[in-house]
């Protein structure tokens, strides 16, 4: 069976513990990979960083935007026919790529694959065990979209514990990847979107081993702390939109719409003093509400 090429795509910011991250890029058993930076770092230490890489295959860029659009500048890049994002702090197991090409390549339908996951701090102590599932298998997009929307959670993970197949992506066109009916969710919860869009009318696969590490730590500056990410409230808020948008495409129901209304006014008393975008997607929620029992 031949190895397709896998692109692990790094957009990145933070130095602190990039080579580190980028060494288990490196560092993987899978043999065909291109390993692409997309860095707009405001020093030139990643640039730096990269240049000692330079024999492993690694391809740097410098990167004018920043946040969610360096995201897009490193998966534009991508010439791979599988994509494996991998996060300026976050980790690979050795074996990640090889254990993800196995399980997505003989099953065509599958768009996406995932695995369980390990939570770690700032000095690489391991914090949380992410395991969604007892056994690995295939998941319906359809039915994972109803349990996140109807459990409000990301049960998946962030984007360095998936990857999905580039044509799929470019089918879906980057302009609509974090988008679902009206709502832009971009700033908020544009992985978890992402994947419902690249999976939808097809399958994800979960891999019950943990391949992939994920760095939180209130130290550090990045999307998961509320003090460095000025959207961090969206990521409440854009549960409550995406029941609605779920509803449009009668992803659920209208009883299920309804048997919401308890949980995303618990939201709303919880985060709204925090975060007031709560409360606008609240009542965006209330609006469609009344014109149901209307």
């Amino acid at each position: 069976m031949s190895l397709p090429k896998v692109s692990i795509i790094i957009p990145s910011y933070k130095p602190q513990h990039f080579e580190m991250c980028l060494r288990s890029a490196v560092g993987q058993s899978y043999l065909n990979t291109e390993i692409l930076v997309s860095d707009n770092c405001p020093t030139e230490e990643i640039r730096d960083i990269c240049a000692r890489y330079a024999h492993n295959g690694v391809i740097y860029q410098r990167s004018s935007v920043y946040r969610e659009q360096n995201v897009n500048a490193a998966l534009a890049g991508a010439k791979g026919e599988y994509i494996k994002p991998l996060f300026d702090d976050d980790l690979l197991h050795p074996f990640c790529i090889e254990r993800m090409v196995a399980a997505m390549q003989p099953r065509p339908d599958v768009e996406l694959v995932f695995s369980a996951s390990q939570v770690i701090n700032s000095d690489n102590e391991r914090t949380e065990t992410r395991r969604p599932y007892e056994a690995s298998g295939t998941l319906s997009g359809l039915d994972v979209h109803r349990r996140v929307s109807l459990g409000m959670e990301n049960f998946i993970g962030e984007f360095t514990t998936v990857m999905f197949r580039r044509q799929t992506m470019w089918n879906v066109g980057l302009q609509n990847l974090y988008k679902m009916g009206d709502h832009d969710f971009l700033t908020g919860l544009a992985d978890l979107i992402a994947y419902l869009n690249l999976t939808k009318g097809g399958s994800m696969f979960y891999i019950d081993e943990e391949l992939t590490y994920f760095r939180k730590d209130h130290r550090l500056q990045s999307n998961s702390n509320p003090t460095s990410n000025p959207f961090f409230g969206n990521c409440f808020s854009d549960y409550i939109d995406l029941l609605r948008v779920s509803l449009d495409a009668d992803t659920i129901n209208r009883d299920e719409y309804r048997s919401m209304h308890p949980q995303v006014d618990a939201v709303f008393l919880r985060l709204n003093n925090l975060f007031p975008q709560v409360g606008e997607a609240r009542d965006r929620y209330l609006a469609k509400l009344a014109k149901l029992d209307q």
